[in-house]
């Protein structure tokens, strides 16, 4: 019986390390996520300016990237099929949110997510995550 109980605690014991390993990486992978598409979404920013010669507004948004914005100012050119298959959704499932002109100082456009809360603020996951 002694036996059992000591390897019971033994395979508690590595399975709650294995656990905390994995978790980590998953906090990890979303942070690439984020950063990678940060990275798109703003290549795709650039290529809307170079073809219209202006950024979406707020209010066009982010699906502006994917067809010619309904709200104005409406571009003269704009590249047939939009500058992305899909908007990307941030790794909590939710839309990135973008704003233009920026608050932020030193940039000309934010991008950012609310973080796993969903929720202006906070810290760790649940932090605001701004390009």
């Amino acid at each position: 019986m002694l036996e059992l109980l000591v390897v019971l605690v033994l395979l508690g014991l590595l399975s709650g390390l294995a656990i905390n390993t994995y978790l980590g990486r998953v906090d990890t992978a979303r942070l690439q996520k984020v950063a990678a598409d940060f990275s798109t979404l703003a290549t795709a920013l650039s290529l809307y300016r170079l073809d219209t010669g202006m950024l979406p507004t707020t209010a066009q948004g982010l699906q502006a990237l994917r067809e010619r914005p309904a709200l104005e100012p409406r571009p003269a050119h704009n590249k047939p099929g939009g500058y992305l298959a899909a908007v990307p959704l941030d790794p909590w499932g939710r839309e990135y949110l973008y704003q233009y002109p920026a608050e932020f100082a030193g940039t000309e456009y934010d991008l950012y997510t609310l973080g796993a809360d969903g929720e202006s603020g906070g810290g760790g996951e649940d932090g605001d995550i701004v390009r």
